[in-house]
């Protein structure tokens, strides 16, 4: 029995999951969940583990089955032992495994007693951090999942929309207050949080100057962000023109640029600070290229810039249920455009086995730079 809720006055007493029955081949009834028992690469430490399926929910709770949960970067990490989390445990008879995934829509398939508000076939997400959504199906407390309206959503933007397309609208509303025709600039444009920053600020009337990697298809790529509404996309070579800085001061000049976004730092990110006007707001949500940020002293003395981290999961943390209920709602009526992905389908696997090679093979492509979002269905 593999389990998450364990119900105290309606409330979640534990955080992990408690399975028995586990077997190394599939069958028509069992579920499924991508497990390790240590940190390292995700090619050589997740495997696949089948369990037998849920008994009915306790009250307040609810059966929940994943339909798709994506790969993040996080989740990468987290497995590899760097990311500052706790993931999702999981108790066997004589050892404990951890369950990735952070996010993913589910479908609900029982509703316990004293549940209020959801019913069998309900799409769902999940509203609690580092829940295990690699798995097939959980049992969850109904106060920790989030009803998804009927209609708006595709499957892939349901099962991707509470990291990346969050993450996106924070940064573009809690550190500038930025009105039509201001100027975002941003590295990492072709992530998923980029591409979501590109679509949200368009739909509002705000022009972005994006920066991208040089790459085979780099044409193919400019066309497809300046479709999503991209103003003007360049390769960090392009940094090193200092005819560039004369066009982009050109473009600004009613309106100096005071939000920037980095998800890659290193020395191209500090290069970029140089397009930014005064009491202007550096904000960094990751880094990609895993090297160190240095930022100019005179950025901070002649043109008073503030530099800020963002974290998703600590805006949750910081937000009420009603919140986060309100920023999907907003989220959903924009609607986004699904990334570009790819389904990995293990459900018809008839091993552990297989499905374990069959993932371990797709995270070895990952690291070579896939370049699309990789979603599991289990």
């Amino acid at each position: 029995m593999l389990r998450q809720c364990f119900a105290r006055s309606g409330r979640v007493s534990s955080v992990a999951i408690r399975a028995t029955s586990f077997s190394t081949s599939a069958s028509l009834y069992a579920d499924r969940a991508v497990v390790y028992a240590t940190t390292g690469n995700p090619a050589e430490v997740l495997q696949i583990r089948t369990y037998n399926p849920h008994p009915p929910p306790p009250p307040g709770s609810v059966n929940i089955r994943f339909c798709l949960a994506p790969i993040n970067p996080s989740d990468i990490n987290l497995i590899q032992g760097v990311y500052p989390v706790q993931p999702a445990q999981l108790q066997l008879p004589g050892e404990q495994l951890f369950v990735g995934g952070n996010e993913g829509v589910a479908e609900v398939i029982e509703v316990g007693s004293d549940v209020h508000g959801l019913q069998k076939g309900d799409k769902v997400i999940v509203a609690k951090q580092q829940f295990g959504t690699w798995s097939s199906s959980r049992v969850i407390c109904s106060e920790d999942v989030i009803k998804l309206p009927p209609t708006g959503l595709s499957e892939v933007n349901a099962a991707t929309i509470t990291v990346n397309p969050p993450t996106a609208y924070n940064m573009l509303h809690d550190f500038v207050k930025l009105r039509t025709d201001d100027w975002v600039l941003q590295n990492g444009a072709n992530s998923a949080v980029g591409q979501a920053v590109i679509q949200i600020a368009a739909r509002k009337g705000i022009k972005t100057i994006n920066f991208v990697r040089n790459r085979p298809d780099l044409d193919k790529l400019m066309t497809s962000l300046t479709e999503l509404g991209a103003t003007h996309v360049f390769t960090y070579d392009a940094l090193a023109d200092k005819s560039l800085g004369k066009q982009i001061k050109q473009w600004t000049s009613a309106s100096p640029i005071r939000l920037m976004l980095n998800c890659v730092g290193g020395r191209d990110t500090s290069a970029m600070t140089r397009y930014l006007g005064e009491d202007a707001h550096l904000v960094s949500y990751g880094a990609m290229s895993k090297q160190p940020l240095s930022l100019s002293t005179s950025n901070f003395i002649f043109k008073n810039l503030t530099a800020h981290g963002f974290w998703q999961s600590r805006w949750y943390k910081q937000h009420t249920r009603q919140e986060r209920e309100d920023l999907i709602r907003t989220l959903t009526d924009f609607e986004l455009k699904e990334p570009e992905h790819e389904i990995l389908d293990l459900s018809n696997e008839t091993s552990d086995e297989a499905a374990t090679r069959k993932l371990r093979d797709t995270f070895t492509k990952m690291e070579r730079g896939f370049g699309k979002k990789v979603l599991l269905k289990l």
